[in-house]
């Protein structure tokens, strides 16, 4: 399935986020849903990545909000037929790698602990539990991770 950045505010797109959020929702409390909303996901300094299927509809997205310095991965989503065929990794990848030719070299990102399937993706890219960063507060709810450039995650 291909993985093209794209921009967000298209009706399938929105309807993949509408989806999430409402997942989301499921499963922490509003006060424990860190997302960003559609206008943030549009500014100049995200990269916003779609994964479509064969028919063109979006059935997975991911974004990356470069900063000066780390990217943070937000909105990694997948519906639950997509999942399993390796799209949470290729989203993943793909958005590093964008970051990393835009001199981005460190990631960090905040999920939750009712989620372990994206905690084992994440640890399986070289992700590693931290403490909140940026804007965020200790939250029990809230499982924060990095990923540090190779030669300094050797040196630590």
């Amino acid at each position: 399935m291909p993985i093209v950045f794209e921009n967000p505010d298209q009706p399938d797109v929105i309807a993949l986020i509408a989806e999430l959020d409402a997942y989301q929702l499921t499963l922490y409390p509003p006060e424990s849903v860190y997302a960003l909303d559609l206008a943030t996901l549009k500014q100049p300094h995200v990269l916003f990545a779609v994964a479509r299927d064969a028919a063109g509809t979006a059935v997975g997205c991911a974004a990356i909000v470069l900063g000066a310095e780390y990217g943070e991965i937000k909105r990694l989503y997948l519906r639950p037929a997509s999942r399993g065929l390796g799209l949470a990794d290729a989203l993943l990848t793909q958005l590093e790698t964008a970051a990393r030719q835009r001199g981005c070299h460190q990631f960090a990102l905040e999920t939750g602990p009712a989620q372990p399937a994206a905690l084992a993706l994440y640890a399986r890219h070289g992700y590693q539990r931290c403490a909140p960063f940026g804007d965020y507060l200790d939250d029990p709810l809230s499982v924060f991770m990095r990923k540090l450039p190779a030669a300094r995650a050797e040196a630590a």
